[in-house]
């Protein structure tokens, strides 16, 4: 640590600046690789110095610049000075306001450095230029080493987003990637997950506070599930493979104990079969001494017959000593080859019943596929259900709609010849009373006046009347135009109620021919006919507004079964987004299922290979056993053979000595 802290004395001081007593503090409070200089307010001079340090510093795996407003000057150093090192592990930028010049120096120092593991640049503002974030994410594609990185606050928009995504494709390292509290939206956010399926690593991916829809947040986490089973399944596979790996090892490891047993046994044999060889020329070499003494004593021929014979003896006990050796190295043979043949069933045994564990995964996945294949096709079914009631309920809407736009035509039409006719009569009527009234005025003046007076209500009358008829009118279009809208269950009312307003209508029309023919008939009951006609349109008024309130109420039926049905076909089109989601989910799944039966498949291929290869080898081993056994057999006998000459030729040259010796003749004949 006292090291650090002079090489960055001395630096401060090439440079013609004073060291900082905080950093000084923190080189000399370095634990465990660790240098946290956080909140502290490094100058530039510091920051080159400490570039410079950590180019060549050995110690550092972590460290913290968080919230030390560092310049964009200042920040360039410290990245370019961390380009060439090759110790630093953990890198945290929080809170310095990086912006064009620092996303790039960020770039070149992803590029350039394949040691940092994790990168925090929380609250900076990396997304404000969109063309150095492009450089960024570019240099994070090409980046091979990091694992985690923060990017929380840094005002990233949709396009930053699609940067991000473009990098997401190519990075085969990044598994955390932590993007909350941006700017990212929904264009981002659906970039975000198309690149997803193309990267295999991201596990974690956080996008809360980028006003993103649920769905798209949804997908993205079925898309960090499906990576995350992918690990599982990577690291299930490299634990399998470590430990096919031991297993092999082991075995190669008891096949070269066994080997070297066999060698050392063999190496013993070779020494005794050499012992005995010496001894049997040492044996040799004392006879033929004993031949070369021919004037010694016949006591010393018998002692040295004696010494030959115990020779024989004991030459024969080691032909038998060899014999039971061989005997026990035939039934050591015998028991290995037991144990091997053992060995063999067993690992066939153990080859069995991982082919049938296999194959017993193979047919519950495809069992699993065909029922995931069913699902499918009952949802396509219910699916298609689903668009052919809509299409039967758009075809039935359509229908009543055509008829209810007949029906208002008929209605105009009918109310255009009920006006005609009341017109004709209220001219008719009009006629007969102005010829009365000139008759009466011929008879009577004061007659006159009063026809004249009921002249004038007869007027008002009329005037009442057409004002009705329009306002008729204009209820009937109204309801025409409202009732375009109305269903299946209004159509035999509104058909039913416009028969009786057209049935009350006539009966009004007929009454009104009735008031004409008494009016002339008696210009006396004229005053009790407008006094009926009166009556008659107010009942006609409050017929009118008892039919709006009908039509307003028909009205609000049909807007809040337009609501149902708007909300019914929302919620059926969520549920065929659903379903479609899931149906997705379950195609990746059954994508990774057979990804995983092919790399099992691929496994099991490998380990018979393996299976084949190691049985091949003991089979060579125990021919070359075999071969060196019966060159060991035949070195025996021929050993026996020359034991066998040798104890013959003693035999009779101690025979022919004894027979050419003076002392023969004093022996008695045998």
């Amino acid at each position: 640590m006292e090291e650090l802290r002079r090489a960055y004395s001395r630096l401060c001081k090439e440079s013609g600046a004073e060291p900082q007593e905080s950093v000084l503090q923190q080189l000399q409070e370095l634990s465990r690789g660790r240098l946290d200089l956080a909140t502290q307010s490094l100058t530039v001079d510091s920051c080159r110095a400490l570039g410079k340090l950590l180019q060549k510093g050995s110690l550092l795996t972590e460290l913290i610049l968080s919230d030390c407003m560092l310049s964009e000057e200042g920040a360039t150093l410290l990245l370019q000075g961390l380009c060439v090192n090759t110790v630093v592990r953990f890198l945290d930028l929080k809170g310095n306001n990086l912006r064009a010049t620092g996303a790039e120096a960020l770039g070149k120092l992803l590029r350039q450095n394949k040691s940092i593991q994790s990168l925090t640049l929380e609250w900076n503002s990396l997304g404000t230029w969109e063309e150095a974030f492009a450089t960024f994410c570019g240099a994070l594609a090409a980046n091979s080493a990091l694992r985690q990185l923060d990017l929380r606050n840094n005002q990233i928009s949709h396009k930053g987003a699609e940067e991000l995504a473009l990098a997401l494709k190519s990075n085969a390292s990044l598994q955390q990637l932590d993007l909350r509290w941006n700017h990212i939206g929904l264009l981002g956010g659906r970039a975000l997950v198309n690149c997803l399926p193309s990267n295999r690593t991201l596990w974690r991916l956080e996008l809360a506070g980028n006003s993103i829809p649920g769905d798209v947040l949804r997908a993205v986490e079925q898309a960090m599930d499906h990576n995350q089973d992918r690990q599982t399944a990577f690291r299930e596979n490299q634990a399998r493979t470590h430990v096919l790996s031991k297993e092999v090892q082991h075995l190669r490891e008891e096949k070269s104990k066994q080997f070297l047993d066999l060698m050392e046994t063999i190496d013993r044999q070779r020494e005794e079969m050499a012992r005995s060889s010496r001894a049997s020329a040492v044996r040799v070499g004392q006879l033929q001494e004993a031949l070369d003494e021919r004037h010694s004593v016949i006591k010393a021929l018998k002692a040295k017959l004696q010494m030959a014979e115990a020779a024989l003896a004991l030459s024969e006990q080691k032909a038998r000593d060899l014999g039971e050796l061989l005997a026990a190295a035939e039934q050591e043979r015998r028991s290995q080859a037991q144990r091997q043949a053992k060995e063999h069933r067993l690992e066939q045994q153990e080859a069995a019943e991982r082919e049938s564990k296999l194959l017993r995964d193979l047919s519950a996945a495809n069992e699993k596929n065909l029922l995931l294949r069913n699902q499918v096709d009952e949802l396509e079914r219910k699916a298609k259900s689903q668009q052919e009631q809509l299409f039967l309920a758009r075809q039935e809407l359509s229908n009543t709609a055509a008829e209810l736009k007949l029906r208002a035509v008929q209605a105009e039409e009918r109310l255009e010849l009920e006006k005609k006719r009341s017109r004709q009569s209220l001219e008719d009527s009009e006629h007969l009373r102005f010829t009365e009234v000139e008759h009466m005025t011929r008879h009577l003046e004061e007659s006159e006046r009063a026809m004249q007076e009921r002249v004038q209500r007869l007027e008002a009358a009329r005037l009442s009347l057409e004002e009705e008829l329009s306002r008729a009118k204009a209820a009937a279009l109204s309801e025409r135009s409202q009732a375009e809208e109305e269903l299946v269950k209004a159509k035999n009312q509104v058909r039913l109620e416009e028969q009786q307003r057209l049935a009350h209508l006539e009966e009004k029309l007929r009454l009104l021919a009735q008031a004409r023919d008494e009016a002339q008939s008696a210009c006396l009951q004229q005053k009790q006919t407008v006094a009926d006609a009166q009556a008659r349109a107010s009942q006609l008024g409050v017929q009118v507004e008892g039919l709006q309130r009908r039509l307003e109420e028909l009205q609000q039926e049909l807007s809040n079964k337009d609501q149902e049905k708007v909300a019914e076909v929302t919620r059926v089109r969520v549920e065929l987004q659903e379903q479609k989601g899931r149906l997705k989910a379950e195609l990746t799944a059954q994508e990774a299922l057979k990804e995983k039966v092919a790399a099992l498949e691929r496994q099991l291929k490998v380990i018979a290979s393996d299976h084949r290869e190691a049985l091949l080898d003991r089979e060579s081993e125990n021919a070359s056993l075999r071969e060196k056994l019966r060159l060991k057999e035949a070195e025996i006998a021929r050993i026996r053979d020359e034991e066998a000459q040798r104890a013959s030729f003693l035999q009779n040259a101690v025979l022919a000595y004894v027979q050419g010796s003076p002392l023969r003749t004093l022996s008695p004949q045998k």
